[in-house]
């Protein structure tokens, strides 16, 4: 497996109060990959929510129409770096799960490619994730996930799958791809949940 990394470069703020413990201020947005970077046309693309009550499928058109909102949050990468203030446009996961029932309180979210990352319900939902088309006022490049990628900004951005395209609900954590690896199973950045 090889690593990709791109445009690090920033410089250490233990005393900003928006840096989490370790993390290092930058104000460019570096591109971390493990593999190659799928290419997933916007016209093919679908989401897709499995719960133990069946499938729910959107495609691209339809899922956008749930309610694309703004927000602006922070983001924490486990490699060290934070970019503060970053402005995102996309679809509340909240929105997409107003029609989902499930009993099950963990998710393993599913991206293009076989990247797998799991998470909780509780940190998808509330107002804390979105499924994320546009960054910095412009559409998502590949690199950086796109067309789709999950936006957990209160988790570490491993945690925000590139090229996302459903998630299935599960009864039980269980570990992703970097989570298989070695990574947390939860990845708060405040708590340094970096590794397990």
């Amino acid at each position: 497996m090889s690593f990709i990394t791109r445009g690090f470069g920033g410089r250490r703020r233990e005393r900003d109060p928006r840096l989490p413990p370790g993390q290092t201020l930058v104000s460019d947005w570096p591109v971390l990959s493990a593999g190659p970077t799928p290419t997933v046309a916007g016209d093919a693309w679908e989401f897709a929510v499995g719960t133990e009550n069946g499938v729910h499928r959107w495609n691209l058109e339809d899922f956008q129409a749930l309610g694309m909102e703004d927000v602006t949050v922070d983001i924490h990468c486990v490699t060290h770096w934070t970019k503060l203030d970053m402005p995102w446009r996309g679809v509340s996961l909240d929105r997409v799960f107003a029609d989902v029932e499930t009993s099950h309180r963990y998710a393993m979210v599913h991206s293009f490619g076989g990247y797998t990352t799991n998470i909780a319900l509780d940190d998808l939902l509330g107002g804390k994730s979105w499924i994320a088309f546009e960054a910095d006022g412009e559409p998502l490049t590949p690199e950086h996930g796109g067309p789709a990628r999950l936006l957990v900004p209160h988790l570490y951005f491993w945690k925000s799958a590139k090229w996302v395209q459903g998630l299935i609900t599960m009864p039980q954590d269980k570990p992703g791809f970097w989570e298989q690896n070695g990574y947390h199973l939860h990845g708060d950045p405040w708590r340094e949940e970096r590794y397990g």
